[in-house]
């Protein structure tokens, strides 16, 4: 039994929660269907249809974070938007051992969903690369390096990675050039030094979001010329 604060209607098409919006309510569906989709590389996937009954943006609630998906109605639906001190309540009685864990498979799932839908939008060339970076935190300049990148992102290999969805610059080495690529960043996903394996170091996937013209025609004729060159080996 949830206690509702409040109920919305919405009309079909309407968007209840916008991917990348903040907000920490958390809906329950009384009537209708509500579709979760994630945007990536300009492209739409969907991630799941719901029903009556079942509950959405409860990560944004438990992993204090942005939302994670546009949540649409499909078809005229109602929504109850659960009541915060009735959460708060709830989750408080929970051990702490217990909300860390729940946290941590909050975490986990938002990215596997997100590399899911990564993986399946890929069109850019993405190539295993170790290619000099330098970017900048909030505190200074850090060198680092990259573990594969593509026209469109990167994989920065790092023990401290910036938090998801903040905006950076990143200068990229590539050979043969004397001056290196400055492209505006933004986190995507990071993993924790804890969470690393041999084959998955800890760092974060990074997504360009501004770079020259120029630059990108340097960029991907590098990328092009790399995958040629391994091809004829």
């Amino acid at each position: 039994m949830f206690y509702i604060a409040s109920e919305e209607s919405y009309q079909d098409g309407q968007v209840i929660a916008q991917e990348g919006g903040s907000g920490d309510w958390v809906y329950v569906i009384l009537s209708g269907t509500v579709q979760l989709s994630k945007t990536i590389g300009g492209k739409k996937f969907v991630v799941e249809w719901l029903q009556p009954g079942e509950v959405f943006g409860e990560m944004g609630f438990f992993g204090d974070i942005t939302r994670t998906a546009t949540a649409q109605a499909i078809g005229e639906t109602t929504v109850g938007i659960i009541d915060r001190a009735f959460l708060d309540g709830e989750c408080n009685k929970l051990p702490s051992d217990f909300r860390n864990v729940l946290i941590s498979m909050i975490e986990r799932y938002k990215k596997m969903i997100f590399r899911v839908c990564e993986f399946s939008s890929r069109e850019d060339i993405r190539l295993l690369e170790t290619l000099p970076v330098t970017y900048k935190d909030k505190r200074s300049f850090i060198k680092a390096y990259t573990g594969n990148v593509s026209g469109g992102g990167l994989f920065i290999q790092t023990e401290n990675p910036l938090q998801e969805g903040e905006d950076f610059l990143v200068k990229l080495e590539l050979p043969g050039l004397t001056e290196p690529i400055l492209i505006k960043c933004d986190v995507i996903w990071r993993r924790e030094k804890e969470e690393e394996t041999d084959i998955y170091p800890a760092g974060m996937g990074v997504r360009f979001i501004e770079m020259t013209k120029e630059n990108n025609k340097i960029l991907r004729k590098y990328l092009r010329d790399i995958e040629k060159r391994t091809s004829d080996e």
